[in-house]
């Protein structure tokens, strides 16, 4: 555990702060862990030039992959940000088939030091163990010149390749139905791909931005490796967050509507979703699953749900959210937890292994980062993650978007695919 110091700075929003870091020490490096201002994203962390990084690739068995897990066991004291892809699943269940993807598997960094932002109050502070490097961060923010030019994003719709048709799509929803009714599944997560080139001389910073202005998530963030890698997330879903004291809370989605600009109609979708036995079914499966999962790393009585298939409504999409909370058992960490619960049940399916082999059929490209989790390990030793979904990934000069649906048995395969533009779409769009 680190105590850092800290010094509060005359406010700036935290894309001003971001744009003057890239203008002094470039983009490399920086992460930005963000918020919607609501009391689940009230806070906003973001940092540059990083003090360690620590970088693992490939699946078992394959020349020079690390595993990724071991590493994070080894993490000195800090202040940690980075992702963890979803292939990292390869690593705690190697008999299953996993596809390997060119992200790198785990990419995590140390800073120090940091800026905390709290967006409600509209307070910074620059946190760091050292009270040169904390001086010296503060004279750089409050006497830099006018800040940089923001930039403009432009992707056409048009420019987008999908890897998965919309009949492919319900194609692979019926024959997830089809497993499902054989008594090989009883509910599974079904993703599709879509890139296209990475805008030339464009910052991932200000693709980030107009990302953020469009949708806006509490579980949000951006990491800016020095691999030519980024992940740019408008995710609003925590997967596993653990305090200090070992305190541990998720928080599943499962269920979705799309927001509607006409108030009566919008309240109407969301009543609908409510309502409906399909995503409630699926939700508490997931719950259920996930409790299992706590189980194995939780003392024995201490897990919970506090909040059962709740209505939580964000810029784009109304989304069922549950809350499931325990206790870890003495001597066991962050990780042990990370890795019994990895891959998500929300993003995977149940069971999970047997899901994660079927969607492995099912889906032409891998996942990498997405349907991973942005991971940070706070100074203090708690740890906090999100799903990486309402993802963008940029790997060289390709930028890929993923989007999925959770399939259950009376899942409409046509309905599923329209879904799955819902959530895909407003990420393309705000783009535009």
């Amino acid at each position: 555990m680190i105590s850092p110091q800290r010094c509060e700075l005359p406010w700036q929003e935290p894309q001003a702060m971001a744009r003057i870091l890239r203008a002094r020490h470039g983009e490399q490096g920086l992460v930005w862990l963000d918020g919607d201002g609501s009391e689940l994203g009230r806070w906003a962390t973001l940092a540059v030039a990083p003090q360690e990084i620590i970088c693992c690739r490939g699946l078992p068995g394959e020349p020079g992959a690390t595993n990724p897990f071991n590493a994070l066991r080894g993490l000195a004291p800090g202040h940690w940000c980075g992702w963890l892809s979803y292939e990292a699943a390869a690593w705690v269940e190697p008999g299953n088939p996993w596809a390997s993807d060119g992200m790198a598997t785990l990419w995590i960094a140390r800073h120090d030091p940091v800026l905390r932002f709290d967006l409600q109050q509209r307070k910074v502070w620059i946190e760091a163990t050292s009270t040169a490097a904390l001086e010296s961060l503060a004279q750089k923010l409050v006497t830099s010149a006018q800040q940089p030019r923001a930039e403009t994003v432009s992707i056409p719709l048009a420019a987008w390749r999908h890897h998965t048709t919309t009949e492919q799509y319900a194609a692979g929803v019926q024959r997830i139905r089809d497993l499902i009714a054989a008594g090989d599944l009883f509910q599974a997560n079904l993703t599709a791909c879509c890139s296209t080139a990475w805008p030339q001389e464009s910052s991932a910073i200000e693709l980030f931005l107009t990302l953020r202005d469009a949708c806006p998530a509490p579980f949000a963030g951006l990491i800016i490796s020095d691999q030519n890698e980024a992940l740019l997330s408008s995710s609003p879903e925590r997967f596993l967050q653990v305090s200090a004291q070992g305190a541990v809370q998720t928080r599943p989605i499962k269920g979705t509507r799309p927001r509607h600009s006409e108030p009566e109609q919008d309240a109407n979708l969301a009543a609908e979703l409510v309502c409906s036995d399909k995503d409630r079914a699926e939700n508490v499966m997931i719950v259920d699953l996930l409790r299992n999962d706590l189980g194995r790393t939780c003392q024995p009585g201490s897990i919970q749900v506090p909040q059962l298939v709740g209505l939580e409504s964000y810029a784009s999409v109304h989304h069922l959210t549950s809350v499931v909370e325990g206790q870890l058992k003495a001597g066991l960490s962050w990780v042990d937890l990370l890795e019994t619960c990895w891959p998500g049940g929300s993003i995977s399916g149940a069971p999970k292994l047997r899901a994660c082999q079927r969607l492995h059929e099912l889906e032409p490209t891998s996942r990498g980062p997405y349907c991973g989790s942005l991971l940070r390990i706070d100074w203090d030793g708690s740890f906090d993650s999100n799903i990486l979904i309402r993802s963008l990934l940029r790997q060289g000069d390709t930028l890929r978007a993923h989007a999925g649906c959770g399939i259950v048995a009376d899942s409409d395969p046509l309905c599923e695919a329209e879904e799955l533009m819902w959530k895909l779409q407003p990420l393309l769009e705000a783009l535009t």
